[in-house]
């Protein structure tokens, strides 16, 4: 996105009061230049979210962050994860106190696999939260080797591939 001085476009509002008034703090809080630059940033958040609820097929890239008690879940949530190889990147785990636990993942594909990504993950017993931030900016292509991804085309197990040669 260009920040180029001509492509900018003016946007005039009125807000309550004290609605300005916490947006002035939380300009300067976060050490912004400016509102602007808050209000644009806050504004490509709400379109992202938009955009996975209204179109389905959109591809989106993100993070899903989960809290969870309990080594059991940790468990649960890897084999859930493996119904998603193509769309989980990668993940981060980290121990916090009192038997509780931070996972990051890293997730790109369409709007509607991120949503039954998280659908899922949610349904485990002992995630207390789990949230989903999208934006459509895309990770660029990776591993891509004749035209196809190999993420798709990573090589199959002895058993797997026997079989696949055995219908061929």
């Amino acid at each position: 996105m260009s920040t180029d001085p001509g492509s900018l476009a003016r946007l005039s509002m009125s807000l309550p009061a004290e609605l300005f008034r916490q947006l002035d703090v939380m300009v300067e809080e976060r050490g912004l230049p400016s509102r602007s630059q808050l209000i644009a940033e806050l504004i490509r958040h709400a379109l992202a979210e938009h955009e996975a609820m209204t179109r389905p097929e959109d591809m989106l890239a993100g993070t899903i962050t989960l809290v969870y008690r309990g080594g059991r879940v940790r468990q649960q949530l890897a084999e859930s994860q493996a119904e998603y190889l193509k769309e989980v990147i990668s993940s981060q785990h980290v121990f916090l106190e009192d038997d509780q636990s931070l996972e990051v993942l890293l997730v790109q594909g369409p709007a509607i696999r991120l949503k039954e990504l998280c659908d899922s993950l949610r349904a485990i017993r002992g995630v207390k939260q789990l949230q989903l931030v999208t934006t459509t900016a895309l990770l660029p292509p990776l591993h891509e080797q004749d035209g196809t991804d190999t993420r798709e085309s990573a090589p199959r197990s002895r058993k797997t591939q026997a079989s696949k040669e055995l219908a061929d």
